[in-house]
């Protein structure tokens, strides 16, 4: 028995659309009536339910006699259009059946990046929460643009358990666990736990699946994983059809044990749920400095500028091979920094002013990647 399972309160349960929809498309009334049965048990024990549920575009695909996910994003969003009222639809049905209320929460990236949409996004799901409704949360897929889409559900549900300050999440796809090669193969094996990254090691991690109506794999799984565990919440990952057995704490699945020390919720916030406007590249001292000894980056360490930014927004630090080492809010626009660089802030302040006598981006604002 998973004591982190079965003590959790507040659980994000993310499902995947190869889990809801036939290979053709159209939503597979037997499988979504399973899963909300299985998730209605859970809120008549007085638990916490928050559902991330794919599976719009991919209802939206029959309908409009398209015979697999389209690849542009126009055709996506009309068919996200489709099939998002006839996936809310089937859910409300579904959980009228427990006399239970449906909410649908529709997000894009800012909704999570940006603080004050952040807020709000928090507040509608606390405030569904409290009026005992399960809300379903799924990608604005019809006004997403390609540079604010999440690109997976599953990212978006790490981001949504961190946001609720959920004790459980649950991803829920066509594979009941990680392996550690194609489970197909008889060399490989089971994963039940995973503790660190060394538990990783040498496993062989595949994309999407051969349905072709989901954008994720057990890449964007694991990932997602690694998000929720840095914040402290405990990841089990199975198919959907062991969905009942793993929240019932039975040992079927992987289970991604929760790091103990949770980052702020802020640090959380900039290293996870921002995408970077722009690249600063540091010289070797800088890099020592802003990740060996949690220094704050001055001008002086920079070499070179990428990106079009403002003052506020978050940049990537790079090192000399172009890694990221750290992520950070930049004190400056983009186009005052390449007259800065290389200068001392005593010596920016004496020829420009003290307005220049301030970090590039302070320690406070700074998350190591």
């Amino acid at each position: 028995m998973r004591l982190a399972v079965t003590s959790a309160r507040r659980v994000v349960v993310k499902i995947g659309s190869s889990s809801l929809t036939t290979a053709s498309g159209g939503l597979d009334d037997a499988r979504v009536d399973a899963l909300v049965d299985t998730l209605a048990r859970l809120a008549a024990d007085g638990r916490e339910v928050v559902l991330v549920s794919s599976g719009a575009i991919a209802a939206g695909l029959a309908p409009l006699g398209l015979s697999r996910r389209p690849r542009d994003l126009a055709t996506q969003q009309a068919a996200a259009s489709v099939g998002q009222g006839l996936l809310i639809g089937r859910y409300a049905a579904g959980f009228a059946r427990h006399r239970l209320t449906v909410g649908q929460v529709l997000l894009t990236v800012d909704d999570v990046t940006r603080r004050a949409h952040y807020r709000n996004a928090y507040r509608t799901l606390r405030k569904l929460l409290d009026l005992r409704a399960v809300p379903i949360v799924n990608e604005n897929d019809t006004v997403a643009t390609e540079e604010i889409r999440f690109g997976d559900n599953d990212r978006l549900a790490a981001l949504v358990a961190a946001l609720v300050h959920a004790e459980l999440l649950v991803l829920l796809s066509d594979v009941d666990a990680l392996w550690t090669g194609d489970p197909a193969r008889p060399e490989s094996t089971r994963i039940t736990d995973v503790r660190d990254e060394r538990d990783l090691a040498g496993v062989q991690i595949g994309g999407a699946g051969r349905a072709g109506v989901g954008t994720g794999g057990m890449v964007t799984k694991v990932e997602a994983a690694r998000i929720a565990t840095g914040f402290g919440i405990p990841v089990v990952l199975t198919a959907a059809g062991l969905a009942a057995a793993a929240l019932a704490g039975d040992e079927v699945g992987t289970l991604f044990h929760a790091e103990r020390r949770r980052p702020t919720a802020r640090l959380f916030w900039l290293a996870h749920a921002t995408t970077p406007r722009g690249r600063l590249h540091l010289d070797a001292g800088a890099v020592a400095a802003v990740v060996g000894r949690r220094k704050s980056l001055l001008p002086a360490g920079i070499t070179a500028v990428d990106g079009a930014f403002t003052a506020g927004d978050p940049v990537d630090l790079v090192d000399a091979g172009g890694a990221p080492v750290a992520r950070g809010l930049v004190n400056y626009d983009a186009v005052e920094l390449p007259g800065l660089l290389g200068r001392s802030t005593g010596e920016l302040a004496a020829a420009l002013g003290p307005a220049y006598e301030r970090e590039v981006v302070h320690r406070d604002d700074l998350v190591l990647l």
